[in-house]
């Protein structure tokens, strides 16, 4: 199984870095599209924003706002004899359920160490690290996410819910409300082989 899950993250890496370059050379001719369109005139501009609303809600562009900082680690309770040691871990569901609740409760923007959290974002565990668009990651874990601080807060520490469960198994969960949180974008590949638009007109 260790074999099979190297071999299947080496292929996956692979695939990754030559989708980035294709992206890289994609972005780069958008941007050229961008500044002739900027040269044309008020319907452009209108266009523009149109795009840049569209990689705003795609996670394509960086951005700043209001928010709140979770930083998640693993258990630092002294194991009992018998226990099973992966309940004192932080494992891949984990995370989905802090981004879920983060998303649930208006959250605009979420990254993951760094990783912006899109649409078809995977969260899994391979082994003893956990894999966020095709990136390995150990604890801690730092979760930005911008939106309301008093709501996005308000959400994770509710009776009952994601973070009073984690904090059961001693899981370390501290949460910081900021006036101000720089979100990178998203730079991995995109890449649709099976999804096509449907073009006004069109019968469905």
């Amino acid at each position: 199984r260790a074999q099979e899950l190297t071999s299947e993250l080496q292929n996956i890496t692979e695939e990754r870095d030559k989708l980035k370059i294709e992206v890289a050379e994609l972005r780069g001719r958008i941007e050229e599209y961008e500044k002739s369109a900027a040269n044309v005139s008020g319907l452009a501009e209108a266009m523009q924003k149109e795009l840049d609303k569209a990689r705003m809600l795609a996670g394509l562009l960086p951005g700043t706002g209001p928010g709140v900082v979770i930083t998640m680690d693993d258990s630092n309770f002294p194991k009992q004899s018998g226990e099973d040691p992966n309940l004192f871990l932080i494992h891949d569901e984990d995370i989905l359920k802090v981004v879920n609740e983060l998303f649930a409760a208006g959250a605009e923007a979420v990254s993951v160490n760094g990783q912006r959290i899109i649409a078809n974002t995977e969260i899994r565990c391979v082994g003893p690290t956990i894999i966020i668009n095709s990136v390995r990651m150990a604890p801690p874990f730092i979760i930005q996410a911008i939106g309301d601080p008093e709501t996005l807060e308000t959400s994770l520490k509710m009776r009952g819910g994601i973070v009073e469960s984690l904090k059961v198994f001693g899981i370390q969960v501290n949460i910081q409300k900021q006036s101000q949180i720089d979100m990178p974008a998203y730079i991995g590949p995109i890449q649709f082989k099976y999804f096509q638009p449907v073009k006004a007109g069109d019968k469905q």
